[in-house]
């Protein structure tokens, strides 16, 4: 059986839309892939829109100990360097390169934070 949200995951839709066109809880292997191979107009009409320039999930894995989780992207996430567990230490995660600063963003998907390492910015007033 597939669920709902894994039928979402695996046809690249959102769970909302997933749930507005009727899908049900559950799907057989056979009726999920009836749906793939003839999709409904409002299906095709989806697959049709997609410009594959914003995904509509993303998969995030934690770099200490390989937890994933597919979650739904969102516009204010920073792009990160790791991702990690938010009950990992900041020692279990690799260190930067030299010369990067590093800061830490929580509320990543349901449990992660995002480490990203970026150069330093100049000193007020100060011009390299």
């Amino acid at each position: 059986m597939i669920t709902r949200r894994e039928a979402a995951l695996r046809l690249d839709i959102p769970l909302e839309m997933a749930n507005r066109h009727g899908l049900p809880k559950s799907l057989t292997d056979a009726e999920f892939a009836e749906l793939d191979t003839n999709p409904p107009a409002w299906l095709q009409q989806s697959r049709a829109n997609r410009t594959g320039t914003k995904p509509v999930w993303v998969k995030l894995e934690c770099v200490v100990c390989g937890f994933t989780e597919d979650v739904r992207p969102k516009k204010w996430w920073p792009e990160w360097t790791y991702l990690s567990c938010d009950h990992h230490t900041p020692g279990e995660v690799p260190l930067p390169a030299d010369g990067l600063a590093r800061h830490e963003v929580d509320g990543i998907g349901s449990r992660f934070i995002a480490v990203v390492d970026e150069k330093p910015s100049p000193a007020p007033g100060h011009t390299p």
